[in-house]
């Protein structure tokens, strides 16, 4: 029998593990309702701008999943990134250059020497711990780490947290905290680097790995504006799926990719899944709320990369100057800066709390830049649920999150955030496919 696997959904985890499966010989046919690839990384020209769906970057890129999937395939050459290093804090109309490594932070003049041997103290032994030491700390909250920090150094922990996990310290799983200091040890090879694709947008890591699908020896195939409808499965056993067309695609082995408490609610029929797996699954039916506004400016306004404001009169956590790190996402001579910050869910789909909020931003800009307003060409205005609260929330990480297969339903599996995996947002999605990948490949060689 010929080895195929069919993928619903085009986002980076099914993509990676699309990928990993057809440098093994086995062919991949996925599925994604959605025009393009990429998921929530999806990028889009608006106005002659590049527009990420949020703000992305590749966190310690060279011990990320997605940098090992690509060196895996050999195609890292094909990746060419942008290193993301010229960020600052600000504060009381000064600059701070954002700490890099171990010497930045001593040399890091927005805290007292106090305060930095504080630091100091708290992330050596975390970024010199151990995988297994780690998973100790996934039930606590980061905030219970700090909170003898200074309110300037908890400042610093705010920062990170904004950049790397999209949200506040309470909702951030000190393991998870750790194992992504862990990737920053230079003794362990790793190092603060972030980066951002050379080819503008995010999606230019989709579409790469797309085209490796489509050029492998395995006839693979990538379904656009193609939505599935349910998966069949008959005496414990995947048979196939249909789609919205009523149309019936036979296969025995599906990986979903999508959010699994989505799924198990909308691609299965009635007690397919049992009652104590959806209860397990619908756990994670957790989102972050960010509220984000793209400004594109007639005239450059900073040339730094990141700002991260402090103060509480400050509503924006993280200004990011996308075309100065990317200088391709703009017309010549314009500026595309993105500004943002976590929300409940319900400010997030509150049209005045959205309003709101979003003037408030824009002010926190013309506190730190003056002449802001007066450059404006347009703004957009978006808020986004991300599916992805339970890659850090206390509690729910790491082996915490669900498996990747149902045990009792043969050629089920599930990848993506909710399941086991670490790592952040699109990490997180490549690295989950990277542990799935061999239990799909065992699968075949065991029962087909």
């Amino acid at each position: 029998m010929k080895k195929s696997v069919t993928i619903i959904g085009a986002g980076i985890s099914g993509l990676s593990c699309g990928a990993l499966l057809a440098s093994e010989n086995i062919s991949v046919n996925i599925y994604e309702k959605m025009p393009k690839v990429g998921g929530r990384t999806t990028s889009t020209v608006f106005r002659n701008y590049v527009l990420d769906n949020g703000f992305h970057i590749m966190t310690f890129y060279k011990k990320s999943a997605i940098f090992q999937i690509f060196k895996k395939l050999g195609i890292s050459d094909q990746l060419k990134l942008i290193k993301v290093k010229n960020m600052a804090f600000y504060q009381n109309g000064q600059f701070f250059n954002y700490p890099d490594g171990i010497t930045g932070l001593l040399n890091f003049s927005l805290l007292s020497f106090q305060d930095r041997l504080k630091l100091l103290s708290i992330l050596l032994p975390m970024a010199l711990s151990t995988l297994k030491n780690t998973e100790k700390y996934d039930n606590m909250p980061l905030s219970e780490k700090t909170k003898g920090l200074s309110k300037k150094a908890q400042v610093f922990f705010d920062a990170i947290c904004i950049l790397a996990f999209a949200d506040i310290q309470e909702r951030v799983s000190l393991g998870e905290f750790m194992r992504m200091l862990m990737k920053v040890n230079p003794f362990a090879g790793g190092n603060s680097d972030l980066a951002y694709p050379q080819i503008p947008g995010y999606d230019t890591i989709s579409k790469i790995l797309a085209k490796y699908i489509q050029s492998s020896d395995t006839q693979s195939q990538i379904f656009l504006n193609h939505q599935i409808k349910r998966v069949l499965v008959e005496n414990g056993k995947v048979v196939g799926i249909i789609d919205y067309d009523g149309k019936i695609i036979n296969t025995t082995c599906v990986v979903i990719s999508v959010p699994a408490y989505l799924a198990i609610n909308q691609l299965f029929d009635e007690n397919i899944i049992k009652q104590n797996t959806r209860e397990q699954l619908n756990k994670y039916d957790k989102t972050t709320s960010v509220i984000e506004i793209h400004f594109a400016l007639s005239k450059s306004i900073e040339k730094r990369q990141i700002i991260f404001p402090i103060g509480d009169d400050f509503t924006a956590k993280g200004i990011f100057f996308v075309s100065n790190i990317s200088n391709s996402v703009a017309p010549k001579g314009e500026q595309l800066l993105l500004v943002g910050c976590p929300v409940t869910r319900d400010q997030a789909m509150n049209s005045d709390s959205l309003k709101k909020i979003s003037e408030k931003m824009k002010s926190d800009i013309s506190k730190i830049y003056p002449d802001f307003q007066k450059y404006i060409i347009w703004e957009k205005t978006m808020s986004w649920n991300f599916v992805e609260s339970v890659v850090k929330e206390p509690g729910l990480v790491w082996k915490q999150k669900i498996p990747y297969q149902i045990l009792d339903i043969k050629g089920l599996f599930f990848i993506g955030d909710s399941t086991i995996s670490y790592g952040i947002g699109t990490d997180s999605a490549a690295h989950s496919a990277m542990l799935c990948s061999p239990k799909i490949i065992d699968y075949w060689s065991k029962d087909n």
